[in-house]
């Protein structure tokens, strides 16, 4: 791939999407209560939070993964491969790769099943904006 064919202004937007995705996903309205619960985290202690450093580091990583999925998708995909490879990715790659990591640190099921599925219907939506905008 012709690192030049990147868009990077999609490559930023797609970074952003992560965060509007994590911001309902991990919010009162779906799973907060949960996740916090089998995480071990209080409410009180989310709020204590170095906030600038998870959120600034958060959206650095985002960008890294963005980048490296337009590259991956690169700049003639059509429709159904966005799609696919963003949820490929995110299904077979991230997903896949916190259920081994679970299993490890003998994580719960419920707590693999909402991570993996923000991963998943993240990477779907990177993939798509991507393939859109390249």
């Amino acid at each position: 791939m012709d690192m030049s064919q990147i868009n990077y202004h999609a490559v930023f937007v797609t970074a952003l999407s992560s965060f509007l995705i994590g911001g309902l996903w991990y919010s009162l309205l779906l799973f907060a209560k949960s996740w916090m619960k089998e995480v071990g985290l209080s409410g009180e202690e989310t709020k204590n939070a170095p906030m600038g450093r998870i959120f600034g580091g958060s959206f650095i990583l985002s960008l890294i993964i963005a980048f490296n999925l337009a590259a991956f998708i690169g700049s003639e995909a059509d429709f159904s491969f966005g799609l696919f490879a963003g949820a490929a990715a995110g299904i077979g790659w991230v997903a896949m790769s916190l259920g081994v990591v679970s299993l490890f640190e003998q994580r719960s099921l419920k707590l693999f099943f909402i991570n993996s599925g923000y991963q998943a219907v993240t990477y779907t939506v990177m993939g798509e904006i991507l393939r859109l905008w390249h």
